[in-house]
């Protein structure tokens, strides 16, 4: 059985599509999904889908890309955090790729979360790109340890990622692992302990081999799964058992 620990179903790309997905989840073996939150506009969508099926969760966050809207505060992420359904806080962090100039707003937005997920104990979702000296250093400061999280997505070095297991945080793969020239990642994937790792889809983005290209969905997150199993020789079957145990000991309010 596979979880995908990261996907935006509540994407217009996948949104009238529901009930699709839910049925392509269970012919694949995917057992569950955790609909992760960009923006406070659209949390509710977020929401709605983790209330009204037993096997999707919800987070709840702004993404360090959403420029000119509402700010998040720790107050406001807590008192949203105390929905049942929601198991993490994020999207959060810091991107430096997509956006330049004064990102103090950025940094700023990610100790926000970080209080918010020592208030609440919920663990944290981090976006990082092109800027990870400083997410590992907000992390630290922040005293981020305390609550751990995943960093999602991960494109970083293996220093990075041991930085961030330090910390306490599990590596999540998406379907960039299975790209033919992304040989760098593919090392550090053998070299994240099966015990720290996560699967993802991002969906609808990032679609695995064979489907690159394509609009993403939890279902295929089962081919990262495969890729991952021969990087590191070990039956699929494997990471499958290793990684859905790792979303629930993490992300300790869903229940399986």
């Amino acid at each position: 059985m596979f979880v995908d620990s990261h996907c935006h179903i509540n994407f217009p790309e996948l949104a009238e599509r529901i009930d699709e997905l839910l049925a392509a989840m269970a012919e694949n073996r995917v057992t569950h999904a955790l609909c992760v939150s960009v923006n406070l506009p659209e949390w509710p969508s977020v929401m709605a889908l983790a209330e009204a099926h037993d096997n999707l969760f919800a987070s709840v966050g702004v993404h360090p890309d959403y420029e000119d809207v509402e700010e998040p505060t720790v107050a406001g992420l807590v008192e949203l955090a105390q929905r049942r359904r929601v198991v993490a806080i994020g999207e959060t962090g810091l991107d430096y790729y997509r956006l330049q100039g004064d990102l103090g707003w950025q940094r700023e937005r990610f100790r926000v979360h970080i209080r918010a997920a020592r208030q609440t104990g919920l663990p944290l979702i981090i976006h990082t790109r092109a800027a990870s000296e400083d997410t590992i250093r907000i992390l630290q400061e922040e005293g981020a340890a305390e609550v751990g999280g995943v960093m999602h997505c991960f494109t970083e070095s293996w220093e990075v990622a041991q930085a961030a297991m330090e910390l306490g945080f599990h590596i999540s793969f998406s379907g960039i692992v299975t790209f033919k020239k992304a040989e760098e990642l593919k090392e550090v994937a053998r070299r994240v302990p099966l015990e720290r790792m996560l699967i993802e889809t991002d969906s609808p983005y990032l679609a695995p081999v064979p489907f690159r290209g394509k609009t993403n969905q939890p279902a295929w997150v089962k081919h990262v799964a495969e890729h991952i199993a021969d990087l590191k020789g070990v039956p699929v079957a494997e990471v499958a058992a290793t990684t859905t145990n790792n979303f629930f000991k993490l992300f300790r309010r869903a229940v399986p």
